[in-house]
């Protein structure tokens, strides 16, 4: 029977199922490879503001090549319009430029040189999944408007003569498609898009970002950034190293591990690469040279907060979305220098420079890293056991319940043969309290990305406590080990640590002592976006016909007015939600909450005013501010 099937099949496998698709219809139906995932903007990397990025990327390649000195960005009721003085697209090539791939003017070293957008992918797929996108260039007097509607030409007015004021540069708007399938229920956060234009900004000196009236300019680059960004207090001034195609800054707070921003072109390569490691490597190996002490790495690189900037001929990403450098050299060219030699040599001979000159820092760096190495060495007995024991409760661990594809996994990992995802980034672990509330997740989670890690009650206040209680405490052992971030983040196992807890006081206390551990020990596990709080709804008001899950007061109050004789049911914890429920909301339904932090947030001063020795009544006060922020955030 099984042959005969497989006979039928390859019989209907024929020349009429050959499909040729056109440049707009392959990105419409592949769009994951053009910008990542979809999303609707609850999310800094949800495919809306890649659109936005690409946009924006080509004026900043304008600016790059000392083309137009301001950028004006403008978002109203879910379009929007990026505007800049450059040079204008060349008029006669202007519709192909926005509208069929691998046409552009950055396969031309000549007219740029150090871009990000190299593949002539960008801007045609911001046409192809834009409801409608209008771009006018203005050029030597001269102007050129092309109307399109999901990628396709509805409006061309040709070469005119234009004697208005807007005498040079492009002008773009868009709105991204909202049909079924493309980018439904989007909204633009603006915090989202201020970081963005913040980190533009940083890295590109003298050019102004203007967001809908409101101004981002950097003077000091890199410096600016880690000023505005850490939050950790500065041990020491920061250092900040500028050459020909290369900017540093770094320098050592009381947070545990290492922490860096890296750039390529302007670029965020928010997951690192090659130029990210060559520089970690660099400024540890410089720093224990300079004290000729045999000192450990892990000791040195304790602490620092860095930054790296590098402008590269041709980067080569990892993907469309360029979060990762691949690049080995500097430039495809015959005898070009490497990315990681580069790097080491300026590290090595400006940062040791810097140190001799500054003596007067230099002993409050020492003191650091010998603070580090006493910490290391004071918590060394208990490593080695607290591993086994941890790597041994992983194996036979019925409070962990593991998933089949880890973020960390070497290769893409496509969720059908056709598909062009990647379910690594889909990969996440449900921190659960108790084991019903984990029974019900375990029982409907997709056994490919979805892991459970059950705790038993209340963890352990760890606030004040020193790292020795991560190796002491089973439970905070375990965690760390799963999610195998002892050494860092570059093996982190899943992609989204989700706290799933009751939405009772009990639960919230839950939440509050999971993320202080994490604050504590891991803060770059929340600052780089991973962890999550996971919504659970509230309420069911259902009637034969119809069933509405209400995550707020709200939203059962609608659903009162809309659902006929209803029967209400209040959910008291997540062990109350059956299996069959609970798919509802840890699927394509999801509803999770990001833990951020802005630089007000000062690690050391938050962890003490939430986990410190308050009142009472200051408790309850932490408590019912945590849900209204929740509930402001739904309302965003």
């Amino acid at each position: 029977m099984a042959e005969e099937q497989i006979n039928i099949a390859a019989a209907e496998y024929g020349d009429e199922n050959i499909v040729h698709l056109d440049d707009r219809e392959h990105i419409r139906r592949r769009p994951g490879m053009y910008i990542g995932k979809l999303g609707d903007g609850s999310h800094s990397d949800d495919g809306i503001y890649v659109l936005i990025k690409e946009t924006i990327d080509n004026s900043i390649d304008e600016f790059r090549m000392g083309e137009g000195k301001v950028i004006e960005v403008t978002i109203a009721e879910g379009s929007v319009r990026v505007r800049d003085y450059g040079r204008g697209i060349p008029l006669g090539k202007m519709v192909e430029a926005v509208s069929i791939l691998n046409t552009g003017g950055k396969y031309d070293s000549k007219a740029f040189k150090k871009s990000v957008g190299l593949n002539g992918v960008g801007t045609k797929a911001v046409n192809a999944l834009s409801m409608d996108f209008v771009v006018q260039s203005f050029r030597e007097g001269k102007t050129r408007k092309a109307v399109f509607h999901q990628g396709q030409l509805v409006e061309d007015s040709g070469i005119l003569d234009y004697t208005g004021a807007e005498r040079r540069g492009t002008i773009i708007d868009f709105t991204p498609d909202s049909s079924k399938g493309l980018f439904e229920n989007y909204r633009f956060r603006d915090d989202y898009i201020e970081t963005m234009l913040r980190n533009y900004a940083y890295l590109n000196t003298g050019l102004t970002l203007i967001y809908n009236g409101k101004k981002f300019i950097s003077k000091n680059g890199l410096f600016d950034l880690l000023s505005e960004r850490m939050t950790n207090e500065p041990l020491y001034p920061i250092i900040h190293l500028i050459g020909e195609d290369i900017e540093i800054a770094l320098t050592h707070t009381d947070q545990p591990g290492d922490e860096y921003f890296s750039f390529v072109n302007g670029q965020f390569t928010i997951q690192g690469g090659t130029h990210q490691a060559a520089y970690r490597e660099a400024v540890a190996r410089t720093i224990k040279e300079f004290y000729n002490k045999n000192f450990e790495l892990s000791d040195v690189r304790n602490g620092i907060v860095g930054a790296i900037a590098l402008n590269v001929e041709e980067p080569v990403f990892e993907s469309q979305t360029k979060v990762k450098l691949g690049s080995k050299d500097m430039s495809p060219k015959e005898g070009s220098v490497s990315v990681n030699k580069f790097v080491n040599d300026f590290v090595k001979q400006q940062l040791d420079n810097y140190l001799h000159k500054h003596p007067e820092m230099t002993d409050t760096l020492l003191q650091k890293i010998q603070d580090s190495e006493k910490e290391r060495k004071a918590i060394a007995g208990v490593t080695k056991a607290a591993r086994e024991r941890a790597k041994k409760n992983l194996i036979n661990n019925p409070k962990l319940r593991d998933c089949q594809v880890h973020y960390n996994d070497p290769k893409p990992v496509k969720s059908s043969k056709d598909a062009d995802d990647d379910l690594r980034q889909e990969s996440c672990i449900f921190i659960t309290e108790g084991l019903s509330a984990s029974g019900s997740i375990t029982k409907s989670r997709d056994v490919r990305t979805q892991a459970v890690f059950s705790l038993r009650g209340k963890p352990l206040n760890s606030y004040g406590l020193t790292r020795q209680v991560v190796y002491e405490n089973e439970e905070f052992n375990c965690l760390q080990s799963a999610l195998n971030i002892e050494d860092g983040l570059d093996e982190l196992r899943y992609n989204k640590v989700i706290i799933a807890t009751d939405a009772d006081v009990d639960g919230m206390h839950i939440r509050l002592l999971t993320l202080t551990f994490f604050l504590q020990f891991f803060p770059e596990l929340v600052k780089k976006g991973h962890v999550y709080i996971l919504q659970t709804p509230l309420f069911r008001v259902k009637n034969k016909q119809t069933i509405r899950y209400c995550y707020s007061e709200e939203e059962r109050l609608k659903a009162l007015e809309e659902v006929k004789t209803p029967e209400i049911t209040r959910f008291k914890g997540l062990g109350e939600i059956s299996p069959d429920e609970f798919k509802e909301f840890i699927g394509s339904n999801i509803r999770l909450d990001q833990v951020t932090l802005r630089k007000e947030d000062a690690v050391s001063d938050l962890l003490s005013y939430y986990m410190g020795k308050n009142t009472i009544e200051r408790q309850n006060f932490i408590i019912d501010n945590l849900r209204i922020e929740e509930d402001a955030a739904d309302e965003q």
